[in-house]
């Protein structure tokens, strides 16, 4: 089916040029990956900023390096699996030996456990998203903390809007994404003392790749087209559509800047208007 027909698009996502917020800040973005890693990535650049790109597919990563290079930003390209501590303390060393700075660390890489209720599933693959999605997080944040101290920088913890849904099939992930809220707030208190803002992003579902194949297939299943899935996710929605990848990332990226000194323990939902806090 087709995923080409999009009712609810905003032009301001196409036409958006980005001011320089984050002009001579070093960004390492863990996550690189399609949808929202890549505009992450892109976005940041656009605004100034030199990448540190994590993620364990070298491939995708000298592919998303091109792009930050060809904004003329610097690109530093670190394969690393997250969950390994040498490695993510090996992933710190290079940071700092190559860029000399840290002005901000994005969390974006995550983990999805099996979709079913949560009483039915192994222990093991929660304990493997947790790893992914907590623990990593934490760990780098902690890694890290010496360096962002040194640039009174911040934290980003990519969360989800799943976190406010109990629907069975998302209850593992949920578990996880509840998990890193409580971690984001216990490390804006700890850490602000240092002079570092550790804040969240809460998405809801992002129109890009990965979910129009999702659309996709729920609409074979349900006997529907990939419109009407679109229409049915985007219904519960104020503005009656979905945030484009380039929107959230745009909206994470000011955490990261200077309008957003003053902002720390916060999360910041990006959903269209799904939910309300």
């Amino acid at each position: 089916m087709s995923t080409t027909s999009i009712h609810h698009s905003t032009p301001v996502a196409d036409a958006f040029t980005p001011p320089p917020l984050l002009e001579g800040k070093v960004v390492v973005l863990s996550g690189v990956g399609p949808g929202l890693g890549r505009a992450l990535g892109e976005e940041a650049a656009r605004m100034g900023a030199d990448l540190v790109l994590v993620s364990r597919t070298e491939r995708r990563l000298e592919k998303m390096a091109e792009v930050v290079r060809a904004h003329g930003r610097r690109a530093l390209v670190v394969p690393t699996d997250i969950t390994d501590e040498a490695a993510r303390q090996a992933l710190v060393d290079r940071t700092v030996q190559e860029l000399g700075r840290v002005d901000c660390l994005i969390n974006n890489a995550f983990g999805i456990p099996p979709m079913d209720p949560i009483s039915t599933i192994k222990v093991e693959d929660l304990r493997a998203a947790n790893e992914t999605n907590v623990f990593a997080p934490l760990r780098l944040t902690s890694l890290f903390a010496d360096a962002l101290e040194k640039t009174h920088g911040s934290v980003i913890m990519l969360n989800s809007a799943v976190q406010f849904s109990s629907q069975p099939e998302y209850s593992g992930y949920k578990l996880s994404k509840g998990a890193l809220a409580h971690l984001a707030h216990s490390l804006a208190t700890e850490l602000g003392p240092r002079g570092i803002r550790v804040n969240s992003v809460a998405p809801s579902y992002i129109y890009e790749d990965v979910n129009k194949g999702y659309f996709d297939w729920l609409a074979s299943e349900a006997g529907t087209t990939h419109d009407d899935v679109y229409a049915e996710k985007a219904a519960p929605c104020d503005l009656k559509r979905l945030a484009s990848p380039e929107e959230v990332a745009r909206a994470t990226l000011f955490l990261a800047s200077d309008l957003a000194s003053a902002v720390t323990g916060q999360t910041l939902t990006v959903d269209c208007g799904e939910f309300h806090s």
